[in-house]
């Protein structure tokens, strides 16, 4: 995501990417199976102004995607009425040398709570989410 990439904060629909990549707690991960189809998963994230990085477990479908398609796109749910539409497309990559969850103190801030009802504590959701997915957005639109 670089600064070009996503729309002027200053403008409504900026505001409005800039909140939900800030404060939505899901986003909707779209690889390509094999056969072409698109698979969509609804996935915790954070964005760090430049990227926008997934957590996986090491036997997710979408890893093998990724590795054969990088291109892949993310949407926030809308509004239920038709609005706040906002989709993402980009390329995504396994990082092997990100640190796991519980050691990047933006994603304990924002997951810490859920990691520790799904896994029991936020270590355990380290160990069993160890891959790092890596998105790098170039483009976003919306309405």
């Amino acid at each position: 995501m670089t600064d070009d990439v996503l729309p002027n904060p200053t403008t409504r629909f900026g505001a409005r990417v800039a909140k939900r990549l800030r404060d939505d707690m899901v986003i909707w991960l779209t690889t390509v199976g094999a056969d072409g189809t698109p698979q969509p998963n609804p996935v915790w994230f954070l964005a760090d102004g430049s990227t926008i990085l997934v957590y996986n477990q090491t036997t997710a479908r979408r890893l093998v995607h990724v590795r054969r398609n990088p291109r892949v796109a993310l949407n926030f749910d809308g509004d239920g009425r038709g609005g706040d539409i906002i989709v993402l497309s980009g390329r995504a990559e396994i990082v092997d040398e990100q640190p796991l969850a519980h050691e990047v103190p933006a994603y304990l801030d924002k997951y810490s709570a859920a990691a520790a009802r799904v896994s029991g504590d936020v270590k355990a959701f380290s160990a069993a989410y160890p891959v790092a997915l890596r998105i790098t957005i170039d483009k976003v639109r919306g309405f």
